[in-house]
């Protein structure tokens, strides 16, 4: 990893596959004042959770003519001040959480009263999966996404090592569908500064379901989805799998077969055989409508820095809201309002249709 510095002050990482590179040696020449900070966080007494207030951005560019994750190029400045690189990670520069120039502190543990506000502390961070534009996550070799697997690792490490942050979570979001506004390919890092509701649901079940029978629930979820008929893909280390209550219309669950609490904690082998069977899961997403690329978001969740970590597994989840060809599903008031899901096509369809012309021969 090579780390520079842009005009504001935020750091930028280079990750590549060999060493000396030196794209961190260019300067960035722009003038952009100073940086832009998220804000605070409120908590939401009836919920119990926090909820980011970030005016700020809404002044982030919305598919711009000029990309600003593509190299810089001449009098064409962006935010990757190299002509050229591999995997790039930068500090957003409109951020949900963070944009201070140190850490700052957590939000209280206990809170009392109608309001409740503290500082948006954390970190938010873009990371550039290529230089080519054009390009997807999907079109990539398995090599480069093993190094964007190892670029998150040693993001996981260093942002867990901050202070200020509870949970990373590393994220894609694809497709004009769920709202993108860079078509370049490229992810995300939050930092957050407390625990998501959605972590805390999933530690306290499996809390519960070890009090219950002794075992890890991660574990058994896995023991009964393997060699059922949800089962989408695997190799020696993962296995990728629509789950048997599926919310979305299209979703894919990937686990390693054994407990890690987070990326950094995935050995080299594991990073090595997940890259190729992600990429046949996404290959599999683009078939399932011919001529029509799958829209998605794919999160890693991760164990919690702190609290709870015991009860946290590593796995990814990839969801769509494709429900059939040049048709989503919107998220309604029961799912919206009420979060009651209701599954357009039933999981054993959708993963049929994912396994189509696999050695399941599901179709």
């Amino acid at each position: 990893m090579e780390t520079g510095g842009l005009a504001d002050g935020r750091q930028i990482h280079y990750f590549n596959t060999a060493p000396g590179a030196g794209r961190a040696s260019f300067a960035d020449k722009r003038d952009l004042g100073g940086r832009v900070s998220a804000g605070e966080i409120r908590y939401d007494v009836l919920r119990d959770e926090w909820v980011a207030v970030s005016a700020g951005r809404s002044d982030r560019p919305t598919l711009p003519v000029a990309c600003p994750l593509c190299p810089s190029d001449g009098e064409e400045l962006t935010e990757i001040p190299a002509p050229g690189y591999e995997v790039a990670v930068f500090e957003n520069r409109f951020p949900s959480f963070g944009g201070f120039g140190e850490p700052g502190p957590l939000p209280p543990a206990e809170v009392t009263g109608m309001e409740n506000a503290a500082p948006a502390s954390g970190r938010c961070e873009v990371v550039c999966f290529s230089d080519d534009h054009d390009s997807s996550l999907a079109d990539l070799s398995p090599e480069r996404v093993a190094l964007i697997v190892r670029a998150l690792a040693q993001r996981t490490a260093d942002l867990s090592a901050r202070g200020d942050v509870a949970q990373v979570f590393c994220f894609e979001n694809r497709g004009v569908e769920i709202g993108v506004t860079l078509h370049h390919p490229h992810g995300q890092i939050y930092g957050y500064p407390y625990v998501t509701p959605q972590t805390r649901k999933h530690l306290d079940a499996n809390k519960r379901h070890r009090a219950a029978t002794g075992r890890d629930l991660f574990d058994d979820i896995l023991e009964s989805e393997r060699g059922g008929p949800r089962v989408i893909a695997e190799n020696e280390h993962w296995i990728a799998f629509t789950p048997y209550a599926a919310r979305w219309p299209f979703e894919v669950h990937l686990y390693p077969d054994r407990r890690f609490a987070d990326l950094a904690e995935l050995p080299e082998e594991y990073i090595d055989s997940f890259a190729p069977l992600y990429l046949e899961v996404l290959k599999r997403c683009d078939n399932a409508y011919p001529g029509e690329q799958m829209p998605y978001m794919a999160g890693w969740h991760q164990a919690p820095v702190g609290e709870g970590r015991e009860f946290g597994r590593l796995r990814l989840e990839l969801v769509s809201i494709r429900r059939g060809p040049g048709k989503v599903k919107f998220l309604a008031s029961s799912e919206s309002v009420m979060g009651g899901w209701v599954h357009d096509l039933g999981p054993e369809t959708s993963a049929a249709l994912l396994q189509k012309d696999s050695p399941k021969g599901a179709l």
